[in-house]
């Protein structure tokens, strides 16, 4: 089955450089902004978006999108808007894959099958739930394959070879590699380390391997792009909304500051191979 993911993963391949994979939170710092990020990303060099869902208690995220989470909900931003914000960007996109990014407690809420029904008709592409492991798989992953979406799952460096292929079990549209232990926005201590640590997992699956967490610059981004298929940025860009604020509100720069760095980061990922 070809799916968006897919087609952007081989486009990029084709192209000789790793994909950019972008995150903002959904209704941060409202939901108007957010929106206008959302559609500015392709332009600005996104090749796929993560959009995230703000909850109260994560447990894998940084100081930097913690906060973006936390200004999102005090705006009002709900899973239902944040499924909408996709319905609206479709209008205007078709082609550049959306994947959700978040917690399992407001699918939950929500309802399991409501909820792919709604990815479905919103046109989403895929999820990566950082707190849903393989063990868990019938719960949420099973039944999103089944209806035809990506379910993206989440290899550390303490996934070892045994581990390994239980994690690749149900993963499908690319693998995410978390560079480093602990949370998002921390220092990437060794590339050396994360690139031996992407050909270990590609030589485990045909699936594109991104590497994410640690990567702000250009620089990085093109230094992680040597050995992984895409890098995916997200600390760097919940900053770049915060510093446009002005006494926690949006600026007429918000959107713009997030669009020059994923500018930025995207001649880094062109030239990662160069």
């Amino acid at each position: 089955m070809t799916t968006r993911i897919a087609d952007r993963f081989a486009a990029c391949a084709k192209k000789n450089r790793p994909a950019l994979v972008t995150y903002i939170m959904a209704g941060d710092p409202d939901l108007e902004t957010a929106a206008a990020i959302f559609k500015a990303l392709p332009g600005a060099g996104a090749d796929v978006i993560e959009l995230g869902m703000p909850f109260s208690d994560p447990m894998a995220d940084g100081p930097s999108i913690q906060a973006a989470g936390q200004r999102a909900l005090k705006a009002g931003q709900t899973l239902n808007k944040t499924l909408e914000m996709v319905a609206e960007f479709r209008k205007s996109d078709q082609a550049t894959p959306v994947v959700l990014m978040g917690y399992y407690n407001p699918i939950y809420i929500h309802g399991v099958d409501r909820f792919l029904a709604d990815c479905l008709r919103v046109g989403l592409d895929g999820l990566i739930i950082v707190d849903m492991p393989p063990e868990e798989d019938a719960e949420l992953c099973v039944p999103a394959l089944k209806a035809g979406l990506n379910f993206i799952r989440l290899a550390t460096p303490t996934t070892d070879d045994r581990r390994l292929p239980v994690v690749l079990k149900n993963t499908s549209g690319f693998v995410y590699y978390v560079t480093m232990t602990g949370i998002t926005g921390g220092a990437i201590k060794s590339q050396a380390a994360v690139g031996a640590a992407v050909r270990r997992i590609k030589s485990h699956t045909s699936l594109p391997v991104v590497a994410g967490f640690g990567i702000k610059t250009a620089d990085d981004a093109a230094n992680m792009g040597r050995e992984a298929d895409g890098v995916a940025v997200g600390t760097a860009l919940c900053n770049a909304v915060l510093g446009s604020l002005d006494a926690g509100k949006a600026t007429a720069g918000t959107v713009a500051a997030v669009t020059t760095l994923v500018a930025g980061l995207a001649s880094g990922v062109r030239r990662a191979r160069n």
